[in-house]
């Protein structure tokens, strides 16, 4: 294991058990799942016995009221064996459940919490609609209030978490008026999924991620208390831009985990893979190439837990999240570059799919996409450093 970013011997002690929940419960299966895009509900509950969707939350709604780099932590464990589940963990409290805890009010939090924090439920958080996401002004979805009740009609895509039978809520950005200057007002609304005229389509064929849960919803009059508003009015894409802070560096701990893989399956393949009277890695070419993922994995894990340590100790908001962004952009671009690697040392082979390389190689583009593209990522480094760019 390569050393890691100021984390403590708790710390340390909590990697092992994760590590071996992982390596015990998941990895024998991650492939099955991914050929059979079976997303296990049943390793859903044994996580949330673990008490790993809880990590964060205070020990009143059942959490261990524990700090973010922690969640990180395993979040690149799970990240190590199978992808799916580790972005299934950094969905599920990222936007399911911090968003709740940061905005929701007592009854909110009393009502929806106790069961995302035992793992016996799950939350999304939609955002993205077809001509709508980072242009939050271009959002479609409304919720128009009649009486007491909030009437949501619209359509997201791409929303994790949103269609398994333990899939309980999902909040969602709508437009819920007009400012004054004529911008639209965006608010966040809370949809059980039982609510009439609340749909998950079918799920989506995915390059990668094939065993975590991903729909697209439509809602259709679709009616909900007043209650349901998450937050302040009109402060709903405000809000989860914070939270988008969060789940950088939680998406950055997931590419840190999916390079160590890289690593830790292309040393052990240079070993013993024999050819010319001796192992693959007596050779320069592919000496060379494991070394750059060694380099790698150190710096985009010491640059995630920098920005968790961050998080963890209150540092100012424009400070965090100029590291989220270092961290995410270089983390996520590593991954990418780290399964491209590990694909050329194994060969041919690498191209099987029964081989765990070529898994890792599908499931990494879509970490430079979700919670912020690279080019997002850039835009806001640049803004941090007090470039004027648009």
């Amino acid at each position: 294991m390569s050393s890691t970013f100021a984390l403590s011997r708790e710390h340390e002690e909590f990697r092992h058990v994760v590590r071996d929940f992982a390596e015990k419960v998941i990895a024998p299966h991650a492939d099955q799942w991914d050929r059979d895009h079976h997303f296990p509900v049943d390793v859903v509950g044994q996580m949330g016995e673990l008490g790993l969707f809880g990590l964060t939350a205070p020990e009143e709604y059942g959490g261990a009221g524990g700090d973010f780099t922690s969640l990180c932590v395993a979040i690149e464990e799970l990240g190590r064996v199978d992808q799916s589940m580790g972005i299934t963990l950094e969905a599920g409290v990222g936007l399911g459940i911090n968003p709740i805890l940061t905005y929701g009010t007592a009854a909110q939090k009393e009502r929806w919490l106790p069961d995302l924090v035992a793992g016996r439920s799950l939350a999304g958080f939609g955002l993205t609609e077809p001509d709508a996401g980072s242009d939050a002004g271009a959002t479609k979805t409304r919720a128009q209030l009649q009486g007491q009740e909030w009437v949501v009609n619209g359509a997201k895509q791409f929303i994790t978490n949103s269609g398994s039978k333990i899939s309980s809520l999902v909040t969602v950005t709508a437009r819920t008026g007009t400012r004054a200057d004529g911008r639209p007002e965006i608010s966040a609304i809370m949809l059980p999924t039982g609510t009439p005229g609340f749909v998950a389509e079918k799920a989506y064929d995915k390059l990668g991620w094939h065993a975590s849960d991903t729909h697209p919803l439509t809602f259709t009059d679709c009616r909900v208390p007043f209650d349901h508003l998450l937050g302040e009015r009109g402060r709903g894409y405000a809000q989860f831009l914070a939270t988008l802070d969060d789940g950088r560096v939680a998406i950055a701990a997931l590419a840190v985990g999916c390079i160590q893989a890289c690593l830790d399956h292309s040393l052990a393949y240079a070993r013993e893979r024999q050819t010319f009277g001796g192992s693959i890695g007596r050779k320069q070419g592919v000496a060379f190439q494991i070394a750059d993922l060694e380099v790698m994995v150190r710096a985009a894990r010491m640059l995630t837990y920098q920005a968790a340590a961050m998080k963890d100790a209150g540092a100012p908001v424009p400070v965090f999240k100029q590291a989220a962004a270092v961290a995410k952009l270089y983390a996520t671009e590593s991954a990418v570059t780290a399964t491209r690697i590990a694909t050329q040392v194994f060969g041919g082979y690498g191209f099987m799919e029964e081989y765990p390389v070529a898994r890792l190689y599908r499931d990494a583009k879509i970490l430079e996409i979700g919670e912020g593209t690279s080019e997002v990522q850039r835009l806001l480094i640049a803004r941090g450093l007090g470039l004027p760019v648009e």
